[in-house]
């Protein structure tokens, strides 16, 4: 029955294409992200959960495990 369906919607063959066509330029976008993203930036981003004001993640984190004992 969805044969006779969608036989009968004119133009009906580009959808996939179109759909295939969205899938892979963004997933190749994202490719192209990944290998041309700044080094340095995606380390400060990984940090920044790990950062308090004073900016030294090892600090932070011996102040967080010793709070957390302590408590």
């Amino acid at each position: 029955m969805e044969k006779n369906v969608l036989q009968s919607i004119s133009g009906v063959a580009i959808f996939p294409i179109i759909s295939f066509a969205i899938f892979f330029l963004f997933f190749l976008g994202l490719a192209v992200y990944v290998l041309f993203v700044n080094r340095r930036h995606v380390d400060t981003m990984s940090q920044l959960p790990l950062t308090d004001e004073s900016g030294d993640p090892d600090e932070t984190l011996k102040y967080h495990l010793n709070h957390d004992i302590l408590c």
